[in-house]
């Protein structure tokens, strides 16, 4: 057999094994390539562009079918959905966003916060406290157990010390009853009716020794002598009460009794009434005044400035700081149960407005051709070549068998 003779067979599985080869892989690039379309004397090319890029449309679509319909189910989404706001990570969320919301707080070097805080409490104190109270204040019972726990563990325990009696009498001689108060007191009182009154009853009702005295002296002449010695000798008279208020020791008597002023020492059903008539008082006063006395007591207070107090201790406390993860643990045992009950139906709400499979192919629409076939061969490039290798395999198998079946015939 001579060379002639040997190419006929080599030949065929040779050019069987290069055209399945370089033709699998025609096919493959002709899947991205070209990237658009030619044309040639007014008439587009075919198979220009290449098949995805021509096609890249209804392929996005099928992708976000595809991924919607067996990947991304409502029922996987919640099972993504649970797994994402475990518990934990709720609470580290939580905890990050109260440090960063404090952190804000104290950079806040405009007061946005106190001005909002400020307003808060304006408004609390202002207007909804008083209209809150006024309605209140209609029951029976507004404020009757805290009025009486007032009243029996402060009122009815009230009793002046030893201190405080010497100077509330002092202060009672000295600017309520001082001696000219007492001097004129005594002027007033001995008026001629009271004068004759005084005289008339002393004789009718006197006996004995006293008799004697009223009916042969009488009084109305000494308190008609009293009466002019304290209009015409003003400094002495008074002179003459500072005397006797001193040696009658005014002072400690009226320390005494102020020492011994307390509301136990009084009848129990006293003590009641009096409870009774201060609850009454107070609820009326309230009803009747409370929201003016809210009202004004809101418009004079300095309100940014407390809440800048506010803000400032509750940025340095260690009480706030230690408080934030118990505060954001609780919030996310809440959020737990709220999403135990309702995920459901959130996923259902949720996905309209995510509107994920418009993203997938206005994403996929986006992507170049080119952009496509680098992704692609990334996923699949092995699977490509293997392809492109298969060819050559089956077309140099059908080579070899067109070259055993030239044997066959010529023996």
């Amino acid at each position: 057999m001579n060379w002639s003779e040997l190419w006929i067979y080599i030949v065929p599985p040779v050019a069987g094994g290069v055209i399945g080869y370089f033709t699998n892989d025609l096919a493959i690039k002709m899947l991205f390539r070209p990237y658009r379309a030619y044309t040639l004397g007014g008439w587009k090319v075919p198979f220009t562009p290449g098949l995805i890029p021509s096609n890249q449309e209804r392929l996005a679509k099928r992708i976000a079918d595809t991924i919607m319909g067996s990947l991304l189910t409502p029922t996987e989404l919640q099972s993504i959905a649970k797994r994402l706001l475990a518990t934990e990570r709720m609470q580290s969320a939580i905890l990050w966003l109260l440090k960063s919301a404090l952190d804000q707080i104290q950079a806040d070097k405009e007061q946005k916060t106190v001005k909002i805080v400020a307003g808060v409490l304006r408004d609390l104190l202002g207007q909804s406290l008083p209209r809150l109270i006024k309605v209140l204040a209609r029951r029976e019972d507004f404020l009757e157990v805290q009025l009486n726990q007032i009243f029996d563990q402060v009122l009815l325990e009230f009793q002046l010390t030893e201190e405080q009696a010497r100077s509330l009498s002092d202060w009672l001689l000295m600017v309520v009853i001082p001696p000219d108060v007492i001097r004129q007191a005594l002027v007033d009182f001995l008026t001629d009716r009271n004068i004759q009154i005084i005289d008339e009853g002393f004789r009718e009702k006197t006996s004995g020794t006293y008799w004697v005295v009223a009916n042969l002296l009488g009084l109305k002449n000494s308190l008609s002598r009293l009466r002019t010695y304290c209009l015409d000798e003003r400094e002495e008279a008074n002179t003459r009460i500072q005397e006797l208020v001193i040696s009658l020791n005014v002072r400690d008597r009226i320390k005494q009794w102020l020492k011994n002023v307390s509301l136990q020492n009084l009848p129990v059903s006293t003590v009641r009434q009096l409870r009774k008539t201060m609850r009454e008082s107070v609820r009326t006063y309230i009803q009747t005044r409370g929201s003016d006395l809210l009202q004004g007591l809101s418009s004079s207070i300095d309100w940014e400035n407390v809440a800048s107090i506010a803000i400032n201790r509750l940025r340095t406390s260690p009480v706030l700081t230690s408080s934030l993860e118990v505060i954001s643990q609780e919030l996310a045992l809440i959020l737990e149960r709220y999403l135990e009950r309702d995920l459901e139906i959130i996923v259902a709400q949720t996905l309209p407005i995510l509107d994920i499979d418009q993203v997938i192919i206005d994403r996929v629409n986006a992507t170049s051709p080119s952009d496509l076939e680098t992704a692609i061969n990334g996923i699949v490039r092995s699977e490509l070549q293997a392809i492109v290798n298969l060819g050559g395999v089956l077309g140099f198998i059908i080579g070899l068998l067109q070259t055993v079946l030239l044997i066959y015939q010529q023996i």
